[in-house]
């Protein structure tokens, strides 16, 4: 994915402990994670459906399954699971930062529509928190920071949509925060084969580390 460079020796080392670690679901929304609703449904009527095969591709056949694999492994091992959704909670979404206004009302994310919802194959427990973010980064705009800090969290796992929007300036955030992050190579997608390997290189560097899905799993322990 990255070839090695100088920096490399700075990044630092990130221990995946159980009871200090939660799995951060990042926007898999039927917005634009769901080829049918949202941004599918709207390049579908546009007649460029074809443009986004890569990302719902790599959604259905590649993310949802792993995301699933982790739900999984940290409901039965670590500290737990939060998921994170963007959205409007205004009709007109006047709420949300101006960078993501247009896409939020063409695919209308909008609290309380289908299209917010999360995708049908990972829907939260019970007892799992769901924050929703009018920003593309999870701590500017939720409680998401306080409830880490409430729950003695060191180190959040990342994974979902898009690499390198939303999940890339939640881990950055995260680390500026002096969490420890992990992104799941093989749990994030976006629109691109490039862009997605492009977005794990960057983020590789200082931010956080990058690991398969399988590799998270094995960290956990041998209980998930």
């Amino acid at each position: 994915m990255s070839e090695p460079t100088f920096i490399n020796s700075f990044s630092q080392a990130v221990e995946i402990l159980p009871s200090k670690s939660v799995l951060l679901v990042i926007d898999m929304q039927n917005a634009t994670g769901n080829r049918h609703l949202g941004l599918g449904r709207l390049l579908q009527e546009a007649g460029t459906a074809e443009s986004a095969n890569y990302r719902f591709d790599r959604i259905e056949s590649l993310l949802v399954p792993n995301i699933d694999k982790l739900l999984v492994s940290f409901r039965k091992s670590c500290a737990g699971v939060i998921y994170i959704t963007y959205g409007a909670e205004t009709s007109d979404a006047r709420d949300v930062v101006s960078t993501i206004r247009e896409i939020v009302k063409k695919t209308n994310n909008i609290v309380g529509n289908e299209e917010h919802e999360i995708v049908a194959q990972l829907q939260p427990m019970a007892d799992e928190l769901v924050l929703n973010k009018t920003t593309q980064g999870a701590f500017r705009s939720t409680r998401l920071d306080s409830v880490l800090r409430a729950m003695d969290i060191s180190t959040v796992v990342c994974v979902g949509v898009s690499t390198n929007n939303c999940v890339a300036m939640t881990a950055m955030e995260a680390s500026d925060l002096q969490y420890n992050v992990v992104v799941v190579s093989d749990a994030t997608g976006t629109d691109s084969e490039e862009m997605q390997n492009s977005s794990l290189v960057m983020l590789g560097r200082l931010w956080s580390k990058i690991l398969t899905t399988d590799e998270v799993i094995q960290a956990v322990g041998p209980n998930s």
